[in-house]
């Protein structure tokens, strides 16, 4: 971990002083001789803490120190005077100083209240990072019992402990954000940073800013110095999702940076160096976009060290009550609904719809029944229609059978009722059994429709 500290002072000797002593002690030290040169230097860069002088020719350490307090209120300031008195001290921690010490400085004192402040600077930011992971990650658990989702975790488990990057693909809402956070809560660096950037999010001419971060005044907007992805995820995971929806320039950069593991900030000339595991993912057909010119090969076999491809939810329909079970659970404990219970009727046309936005989709769908029927039951007769009449798995079975003809000459008239009551008992099945759909659907009477289903003896429910 970085400890850079920023002292301000305008006698030389103290600077020079405490540059000694904090350099034995393994930290970065800069230095600025005024309040006013510290707010410059401070507009820039990102010390883990200040030491700041209270008697400073023209803006004061404590006009300083609210200063910084209003725009940097996480950086911990340390106030240093050689003529304190208990007032000032107390004026100085009112305004937020994290602690006072006095001159003749203490070379023991010194060195401990700058080891507490930056490891409070250090708690704090973990903090943060804490409550925000709490209040929006998804949850780093892959829920299933299909023998998909089980093979799914036990690769995990594999390639989690190492430092191998992972290509993660699969169709939209299928949950590969949720295999990378597996893939990072397994590893060895699971107590570092998880940072995510959505490719496709990030407008092309803002990208580079994102990931590299940038130098104050580097473009239009640029108020203060910025740290990147890249720099946010250092020691930890860096995760590019939708990475096939990254320009072709910012590929070229991409591909540079990950192989020399070095960048500099836009509109920055200074070095920086970092240790990042990369997780991409993407719905694309890579391989094809490759041919179309859209993607680099290179980058594409750099990022895939470790293929992954996460199955629709379709093709792993059983796991669906259990799915939507911990949705009901987890959004209930997060918006206070009232929980529901969908009846096993319900539970099987859920199970055969084909959930075309699979995952995310299906987390939709409950929060929907949520609201609608919290502390009810639901049947079929509640579900919405889309569900009800859309898509099912089987579908494509369906379309695929042949009409059963017997061979050698066939009565026409015959040949067209069975041909009918295959046709009506197929759609029967596809509209689960709703007469007045099938009705609608092929355009006949619904009191039409029945007889033709009695004559050919369909059951109906």
């Amino acid at each position: 971990m970085s400890k850079n500290i920023l002292i301000v002072d305008d006698e030389n000797g103290i600077r020079y002083s405490l540059r000694g002593i904090l350099e034995d002690e393994g930290f970065d030290v800069s230095e600025a001789e005024s309040g006013e040169q510290a707010l410059v230097y401070l507009a820039d860069e990102r010390p883990d803490l200040v030491f700041l002088d209270i008697w400073l020719p023209g803006m004061d350490g404590l006009e300083v120190l609210e200063r910084i307090k209003k725009d940097w209120d996480w950086l911990p300031v340390v106030m240093i005077s050689g003529h304190g008195n208990i007032e000032t001290a107390v004026s100085a921690i009112k305004k937020g100083a994290f602690d006072f010490i006095e001159k003749p400085l203490s070379l023991e004192k010194v060195v401990i209240t700058a080891e507490k402040a930056v490891e409070f600077s250090r708690l704090q930011s973990e903090n943060k990072a804490l409550r925000t992971r709490i209040a929006t990650e998804q949850p780093a658990k892959l829920t299933g019992e299909s023998e998909s989702i089980k093979s799914m975790r036990e690769v995990i488990g594999q390639v989690a402990p190492t430092d191998a990057w992972v290509l993660i693909t699969g169709e939209n809402g299928t949950g590969k954000e949720i295999v990378a956070r597996s893939i990072h809560s397994r590893s060895q660096r699971a107590e570092n940073p998880l940072v995510a950037v959505n490719c496709a999010a990030i407008p092309e001419e803002l990208i580079e800013s994102e990931l590299f971060g940038h130098e104050k005044g580097a473009f239009t907007g640029a108020e203060k110095a910025q740290e990147g992805k890249f720099e946010l995820a250092d020691n930890g995971t860096l995760f590019l999702d939708e990475i096939g929806d990254m320009s072709l320039k910012t590929q070229a950069k991409i591909l540079r940076i990950l192989q020399e593991q070095r960048f500099e900030r836009v509109g920055g000339r200074k070095t920086i160096n970092v240790d990042v595991r990369v997780i991409a993912a993407t719905n694309k057909d890579l391989f094809q976009e490759i041919k179309n010119g859209n993607f680099r090969e290179d980058l594409y076999y750099r990022l895939k060290v470790f293929p992954l491809e996460v199955p629709p939810l379709r093709e792993r329909a059983e796991d669906i009550p259990m799915l939507i079970n911990e949705f009901i659970t987890r959004l209930t404990r997060q918006h206070g609904f009232k929980p529901l219970n969908f009846t096993d009727q319900a539970f099987n046309v859920l199970t055969r719809y084909s959930w075309p936005g699979n995952v995310r989709e299906l987390k939709n769908f409950v929060e929907r029944m949520l609201i609608m029927f919290g502390g009810k039951e639901v049947g079929p007769d509640k579900l919405p229609p889309e569900i009800v009449n859309g898509p099912c798995n089987d579908d494509e079975d369906q379309k695929q059978l042949p009409l059963d003809l017997p061979d050698g000459e066939v009565n026409f008239k015959k040949a067209r009722a069975d041909f009918e009551a295959q046709f009506l008992e197929a759609k029967l099945r596809e509209y689960k059994g709703n007469v007045s759909k099938l009705a609608e659907a092929v355009g006949l009477e619904r009191s039409s429709l029945y007889r033709k289903l009695k004559a050919y003896e369909i059951q109906v429910d």
